[in-house]
């Protein structure tokens, strides 16, 4: 009998009836979103796609504990298929892990999965482990599952984390045909690393985290492949028609804080990063305060404030494969983000985020809202909507500057 063979038995058991291989506790769940993304204006660029763009998504989540709480299993695999950019019909695994914990202070995690660090609204500079989904979103919010081997410690004095990860993977971006792209499409097949990288490469990290009355404190060291890629517009005989994807070795040292006092959250994010042109510093800094109970309802409204600054250098370079900039480019050097955070605290969970990210030096702006109330038992609808106003040509925004869209998701719950 193959292995091959033995492996689909498995599989096929474990799926149809997953009580008779493993005894313990089991979930599962799943959802199914529909949504239908309009465009204000035309596209500008060649090859691209109408004002209309639907899509849909699905993602499960099957997770087992065994009856002693040491055994741990989770799979969440997600699917997207979108009528308009190929790039954003993709699957992924965003987790799919075993992790241990022992009855002590310690545990193992191996397979791949989703870390989240930050506490701050607008940009999350220290969130590095995982790579952007690009193809869902510009707001950097949605990421691909990572392979790891994380091993965590959880002590008097805090919680520590070592994280090896085996595995790099790309950036997504949209397609020749999607919309919120550069003016030259970006080449999914054509991507470089310095130093000799491969995708298999060996990257380290490791975090540490504790809370001191009433601050959180998060210090974290990476050492890998920057998960933020330079863009080469290659030499050709004729003018460039797309992209490539240069990827470097870096070491970024991060630290995240937030301080809690009664309706005030104080929140900093900062970084320090080499292997990208000269080392370079980025920093996120602002708070959030809470009224409670406006109006003499349940309602809560939260008013943010945060400024983003970054130093990096992003001059132009010639490399054997074409044109590119010294470090990544970035909308971020020196602005201001202003929002609001609305919960009504009802039945529905109804919910409402707005802001505007004001860059300083030219006044371009990106506004955006977000919108969510649940409908009856097992129905969620999302209203999204990302303005591009005022942009100057010199900025990174630019290329969307026709691309003010209009997002309704409508998402189904099992």
């Amino acid at each position: 009998m193959s292995r091959r063979f033995v492996i689909l038995t498995l599989t096929l058991s474990l799926a149809l009836n997953p009580g008779k291989l493993l005894a313990g506790e089991w979930d599962n769940s799943a959802e199914v979103a529909v949504e239908t993304r309009s465009f204000f204006s035309d596209s500008v660029f060649p090859g691209q796609s109408g004002k209309f763009q639907p899509s849909i998504t699905l993602e499960a989540d099957l997770r087992w504990a065994s009856d002693n709480g040491k055994h741990e299993l989770v799979f969440i695999p997600f699917a997207g298929i979108d009528g308009e950019d190929d790039n954003r019909s993709h699957a992924d695994v965003r987790e799919g892990y075993y992790r241990y914990l022992s009855d002590g202070d310690w545990s193992l995690l191996v397979g791949a999965s989703k870390v989240f660090w930050g506490t701050t609204e607008s940009r999350h500079l220290v969130d590095i482990i995982n790579q952007t989904d690009g193809v869902e979103d510009v707001d950097e919010e949605d990421k691909l599952g990572q392979p790891m081997i994380m091993l965590s410690f959880l002590k008097d004095w805090g919680q520590l984390d070592f994280f090896v990860l085996p595995y790099f993977r790309d950036r997504t971006f949209p397609g020749r045909e999607g919309r919120l792209r550069p003016p030259l499409p970006i080449n999914d097949d054509r991507v470089f690393f310095t130093d000799d990288e491969k995708r298999d490469v060996i990257d380290y990290a490791i975090r540490y985290s504790n809370f001191f009355g009433d601050w959180d404190v998060g210090v974290s060291l990476f050492n890998g492949v920057s998960r933020e890629p330079r863009l080469i517009a290659p030499f050709a005989p004729t003018p460039a028609s797309e992209l490539f994807q240069l990827y470097d070795r870096i070491t970024q040292f991060g630290v995240d804080l937030q301080y809690t006092r009664e309706a005030w959250l104080w929140k900093f994010e900062g970084i320090a990063r080499e292997g990208q042109g000269d080392t370079f510093i980025a920093a996120v800094a602002g708070f959030e305060y809470t009224f409670y109970q406006i109006f003499e309802k349940s309602w809560d409204l939260g008013i943010i404030s945060e400024y983003l600054y970054d130093d990096r250098d992003a001059d132009l370079i010639v490399l054997p494969q074409g044109v590119t900039t010294s470090a990544p480019l970035t909308a971020f050097e020196n602005d201001i983000f202003a929002g609001a955070r609305l919960a009504l605290n009802d039945t529905q969970d109804t919910s409402l985020l707005a802001g505007a990210i004001i860059d300083t030096d030219d006044r371009s702006s990106a506004v955006f809202m977000e919108a969510a109330r649940r409908i009856g038992d097992s129905w969620t609808a999302e209203l999204e909507s990302r303005l591009f106003l005022n942009v100057d040509p010199a900025n990174p925004f630019a290329a969307f500057d026709e691309d003010d869209f209009l997002t309704l998701r409508l998402t189904k719950y099992f």
